[in-house]
């Protein structure tokens, strides 16, 4: 009986389907439990296909409501989407909106977001996302895909991202920054270029320098810091005193600050609680353990400014490639323990199920 009835169910439902569509022109696609329609009208001379809603959530009656009123408005010339099609600028605050909440960064991500943009893409910006072509992405990335290539692929990857989203919202119906892009473009220079480093034995020489230069108490500690832990900068320039546990003589990354998304913990050497203990006559209300002179924390250039002016060849990320360099060459830990050391993942899903805790 339950059979029977599901069969009848089934064939009521894919009648009233065909009677959907036949009135109003909609179509059917299915994803996962939701079976969602669409009606495909024209608007400004582009065949634009317009959500409707998802059934059972939508009612077909509503289905065909909403299809006729839509056909109804291209008619009388008008766009059927209500507020019409949004600019790219407009777009882009729409697409971090979406993500914002997976960048766990505290909005750091959506500043690079609009800093690239806003610098980059101009030409873009007041431009409809409909009209936008695969040339104007091609004028924007053509002047940096070489002399800026790592930012010309992100600027292609955000333009591809806003585009995506303009095609689910039914705004237009390709991605001018796909396949036609990569096309035109030359092949980049796909060699590596590894983060400037010095070999390990002149990191004591380093630091010697840097502490002898005549920069801010805090900035000098933080870099200290660093290197001791060899953790990454930002790790380093937005640690607060209540991360460290002094009894324990350890310092916890929490998940929400670290690249990994998991929590790091690194023990404290007995130099490294030197420094602490040093950072102690710099704390301030912001509760950082290495505050600007603002009380805000120390710039992304601030640490790589201060290894330039005091001579050192190399960039506050280059001194994670001197201490492994020494853990390799100087000491016997096994592989594994010196990546942990440096707060990287094993990307092997396998062997990482089994390492977890």
């Amino acid at each position: 009986m339950n059979l029977l009835n599901s069969l009848v169910g089934s064939v009521v439902w894919w009648f009233r389907i065909l009677e959907t569509h036949f009135i109003s022109g909609t179509h059917f696609a299915r994803h996962r439990k939701l079976r969602w329609v669409v009606v495909r009208v024209r608007v400004n001379g582009k065949a634009t296909n317009i959500g409707l809603g998802g059934w059972p959530v939508v009612s077909l009656s509503e289905v065909r409501k909403r299809a006729l009123e839509n056909r109804r408005s291209v008619s009388q010339g008008l766009d059927p989407r209500g507020g019409g099609i949004p600019d790219f600028g407009a777009a882009v605050e729409n697409v971090i909106a979406i993500h914002a909440d997976g960048w766990k960064d505290s909005g750091r991500t959506a500043s690079k977001w609009r800093s690239q943009i806003d610098k980059y893409t101009p030409g873009l910006a007041r431009k409809r996302v409909d009209e936008i072509t695969a040339a104007d992405v091609l004028a924007v990335l053509a002047p940096i895909w070489h002399s800026k290539p790592e930012i010309a692929r992100r600027t292609r990857q955000r333009i591809s991202a806003v585009m995506r989203w303009a095609i689910a919202q039914g705004y237009r119906a390709d991605n001018p920054a796909g396949e036609a892009v990569a096309a035109a473009l030359s092949k980049q220079d796909s060699r590596v270029r590894h983060h400037r480093a010095i070999p390990h034995s002149e990191v004591s020489d380093a630091l010697a320098a840097v502490e002898a230069s005549g920069a801010w108490t805090a900035t000098k500690l933080a870099l200290e810091f660093l290197v001791l832990t060899a953790c990454r900068s930002g790790e380093v320039r937005n640690a607060t005193w209540d991360e460290v546990d002094f009894d324990a003589a350890v310092w916890e990354i929490p998940e929400e600050r670290s690249k990994t998304g998991r929590p790091h913990r690194i023990p404290l050497s007995g130099r490294a609680q030197g420094v602490l203990d040093k950072a102690k006559a710099c704390r301030d209300e912001s509760n950082l353990l290495f505050p600007s002179i603002t009380g805000k924390p120390l710039s992304n250039a601030t640490m790589g400014k201060l290894l330039k002016e005091t001579g050192v060849d190399c960039v506050p990320h280059g001194m994670r490639t001197s201490f492994r360099m020494r853990a390799a060459e100087c000491t016997n830990f096994p592989r594994e323990v010196c990546e942990l050391a440096l707060g990287h993942v094993n990307k092997d899903r396998v062997e990482a199920a089994y390492q977890h805790r």
